[in-house]
């Protein structure tokens, strides 16, 4: 059975409810699950928002009326030789495959054809600090290299040795009970609550909360999703939200990339929820809970005190304080008889990966305050020439020290321009580089991009007498240090 999670500290939730026991009694048999599970599990993502959503203090009453739509399940039962709690919560988020529940007009729209195989599409360990100031989400590819331990199948029920699977696959022959095992095996991570998701409501909800904001410096275009998005900055409303998180074809990555993406949509999900004014808000706090547990599945020891509790010592939570992560892959398409192409974990780095969790720690390295703006280009890629374009002595040097400083490689021989009456700075670039163009212009608020053919691929700043700073921008893909963990802000648009 769980241990439950060690409770927020004091000075983060005050005049909290008495503290649980330390161990729970034993647990009555859960009321059979919903047959209706939806694929593509990335509903997770709005099931974290109700952590979110509970910060609002709304009320216990309200909270416990919407507790009546969690069905629930009990991954737990009779579970022997766990790993040894740590600090913090760790939630297992899971998300099932299934659309019995989807209209056949969303059907065909979305592209949700085909049949369910009941198993798992998506899986997410994450990690709530004990102080409450911070949440590590680590995704768990589907097609993980996994040896189950020994278990009855809940189809069969036929008794089996302990042998290998796709991840994925361990709910199928065991439900979440065996899920829940088999990533305990795996990681040593001690599971203290278990989400499980279905899609049935997805739309419904970012519908709910007025769409959710992605950022993409590429054309994103998925025939088998029906995903078409140009570059850009995007609002989207439920349909192509679903589409943008199951999209799987976009480019070589397959589900590494399409993790990264449903990383990305749960960092906007967070800055919406938490900037948007749901929270402050009573009916439009109920309609989107609604929404989210409408489709839930939990254990019984994760209810309406545990999410206000939670709620309550997370208030200041922001996409800032939350990080993202895969865990490293030492050996792609590592082949399996009887399973097929698998993904086999790094053994090294991963275990580095779940000590932290274990000990609470920060999977990033620090960095530097400020949030650094989303572009095309990086720009240690970019060669730029700066000109003087005002009559200020010491313009251009301090125009191209300021670039060089963020990234970009300047000739650090700045020159005066045949103009000197320019008042709004210019970027100045062949028509064939305008993306690194975009990037460079982006690092100078209220810059003109102007396209001159054949300049070749060095960019020109005309400074002008509006220029005032330089911005931090930085490539989309911000992944660092050796598990490549990047922060919600860093994700989300700027």
């Amino acid at each position: 059975m769980p241990t439950p999670p060690r409770s927020p500290r004091s000075t983060a939730a005050p005049q909290r409810r008495p503290q649980p026991p330390s161990r729970r009694g034993p647990r009555r048999p859960a009321p059979p699950g919903r047959g209706r599970r939806p694929r593509w599990g990335l509903r997770i993502v709005t099931t974290l928002s109700v952590v979110v959503l509970a910060s609002a203090g709304i009320g216990h009453a309200v909270m416990t009326s919407l507790d009546a739509d969690i069905a629930r399940v009990d991954p737990f039962k009779d579970m022997k030789n766990r790993p040894q709690a740590g600090h913090g919560m760790n939630v297992l988020l899971v998300g099932t495959d299934g659309r019995d529940r989807i209209s056949r007009e969303e059907r065909r729209k979305y592209r949700l054809g085909g049949a369910p195989c009941h198993c798992t599409d998506t899986m997410m360990i994450v990690h709530i600090s004990e102080d409450r100031e911070r949440a590590s989400v680590v995704s768990l590819p589907r097609d993980s290299y996994a040896v189950t331990p020994a278990h009855v199948d809940r189809t069969s029920g036929e008794r089996h040795r302990g042998h290998p699977v796709k991840l994925n696959a361990a709910y199928a022959e065991g439900g979440p009970q065996l899920t829940v095992r088999t990533v305990e095996s795996m990681t040593k991570v001690k599971i203290d609550h278990y989400l499980e998701v279905d899609f049935t409501s997805f739309m419904k909800t970012v519908d709910v909360v007025g769409g959710v904001q992605i950022c993409t410096a590429d054309p994103l275009k998925d025939g088998y999703t029906g995903l078409n998005l140009p570059a850009g900055r995007h609002t989207l409303a439920g349909g192509q939200a679903l589409q943008y998180v199951r999209a799987r074809h976009v480019d070589g990555a397959s589900d590494l990339g399409r993790m990264k993406r449903q990383q990305r949509f749960l960092a906007a999900l967070v800055e919406r929820v938490t900037s948007s004014g749901i929270l402050l808000n009573p009916m439009r706090f109920r309609d989107v809970t609604r929404a989210v547990l409408g489709s839930v599945r939990a254990d019984k020891g994760f209810g309406t005190d545990e999410m206000l509790d939670l709620g309550r010592a997370m208030r200041n939570f922001s996409p800032s304080s939350s990080e993202f992560t895969t865990v490293p892959i030492g050996r792609m398409g590592y082949a399996v008889k009887g399973v097929g192409s698998t993904l086999k974990w790094d053994p090294v780095k991963a275990e580095r990966l779940f000590h932290a969790l274990r000990q609470d720690q920060p999977l990033s390295v620090h960095r530097q305050s400020g949030a650094a703006l989303i572009v095309p280009v990086a720009p240690q890629q970019i060669r730029v020439q700066v000109e003087n374009g005002t009559r200020t002595a010491g313009l251009g040097r301090r125009v191209d020290a300021a670039l060089a400083s963020t990234g970009f490689r300047t000739t650090k021989t700045p020159v005066n321009s045949a103009a000197r009456d320019i008042r709004r700075t210019v970027v100045a670039h062949d028509p064939r580089w305008d993306r690194s163009a975009k990037s460079l212009a982006a690092a100078l608020p209220g810059s003109e991009l102007r396209p001159v053919k054949g300049l070749g691929p060095t960019l020109k700043v005309i400074a002008g007498t509006d220029f005032e700073r330089v911005r931090k921008v930085r490539a989309e893909d911000p992944g660092q240090g050796e598990f490549g963990v990047v922060r919600g802000d860093e994700v989300a648009c700027s």
